[in-house]
C-alpha cells in the first residue's frame, strides 16, 4: 500500500501546491467573516466545493437564503455534470467508494483521473490526498487568520496558475495529447462564439463529447491511440 500511496503522493504534487494555498485563502476568509476554525474545516470536509466555498462566505454573511444558495451552487458547479458523464465507465466498478469518488471529483482531481487508465486504487488515493490538501489549507488559513492581516487580491490567479500546473504536467507525461488539445481548441472555439460569461457550459459540453467519442472509437479498435497527428 505505501508504493501506491507515494505514487498517488508525487503524481498529485502540483495540486498540493495549489491547495494548500487556495485552501489557506478560504480559511482566512472564513475567519474574517467570523466563522470559527470549526466551520471551515465542516464546509471543507462535507462540501468541498472549491471555488463555491469562496463564494459561500459571502452569500452566508449576506443571509441568503437556502434555495438561493443551493440554487448558485448548482450553477457554479454544474460543469460536473459533464466530468461525472465522463467518468461513468472508469468508475463503473468502484462498489462501495464509488460515492465517495463521485462527491471528491473536482476540477483538479478530474484533470488527474480523466485519462480512465488509473485504477479504482489510484483514484480513490488521488482524491482523498486532493482533499486532504485542501482541508489542511483551510484549517491552516482559518488559523493564521486569527493573528495575521489578509487580502483576497490575487487569489484567484493562484487558481489559474494550477490548471497551468496540472495541464504542462500532463503534456509532459501523456502519451497522447487529443485530451488537451481538445480542452484548449473547443474552450477557445466557445470563448469566441458564446463569450467570457456564457462559454462555460457549451465548452465542457463539447469537450466530454469529443472525449467519449474518442474512447469509443478507440475501443472499436484497441491497436488505435487517439493522436491529433492521425
Amino acid at each position: 500500500m505505501l508504493q501506491p500511496l507515494q505514487k498517488a503522493f508525487k503524481t498529485s504534487l502540483p495540486v498540493l501546491a495549489g491547495y494548500l494555498v487556495l485552501g489557506a485563502g478560504f480559511g482566512m476568509m472564513m475567519k474574517a467573516a467570523g466563522y470559527s476554525v470549526f466551520w471551515a474545516l465542516a464546509m471543507s470536509v462535507f462540501v468541498y466545493a472549491g471555488s463555491m466555498q469562496y463564494a459561500a462566505v459571502g452569500l452566508l454573511s449576506a443571509g441568503t437564503g437556502l434555495l438561493p444558495l443551493a440554487l448558485t451552487t448548482l450553477m457554479v458547479n454544474a460543469r460536473h455534470l459533464f466530468y461525472g458523464i465522463s467518468m461513468l465507465e472508469p468508475y463503473r466498478k468502484a462498489g462501495k467508494t464509488k460515492p465517495y469518488l463521485i462527491f471528491a471529483l473536482t476540477d483538479e482531481t478530474y484533470s488527474l483521473v480523466c485519462d480512465g487508465k488509473r485504477s479504482i486504487r489510484d483514484c480513490l488515493l488521488l482524491s482523498a490526498l486532493d482533499q486532504a490538501y485542501w482541508v489542511a489549507g483551510s484549517v491552516l488559513g482559518a488559523l493564521l487568520g486569527e493573528v495575521l492581516p489578509f487580502s483576497t487580491e490575487g487569489v484567484d490567479f493562484a487558481l489559474t496558475a494550477l490548471f497551468l500546473t496540472v495541464f504542462t504536467d500532463q503534456w509532459l507525461h501523456s502519451k497522447s495529447h487529443f485530451p488537451a488539445l481538445c480542452g484548449v481548441g473547443v474552450s477557445a472555439v466557445c470563448l469566441a462564439v458564446f463569450g467570457p460569461d456564457r462559454f462555460l457550459l457549451p465548452a465542457m459540453a463539447g469537450i466530454t463529447a469529443l472525449l467519449l467519442a474518442g474512447s469509443l472509437w478507440q475501443k472499436q479498435d484497441p491497436q488505435k491511440e487517439v493522436s491529433p497527428d492521425e
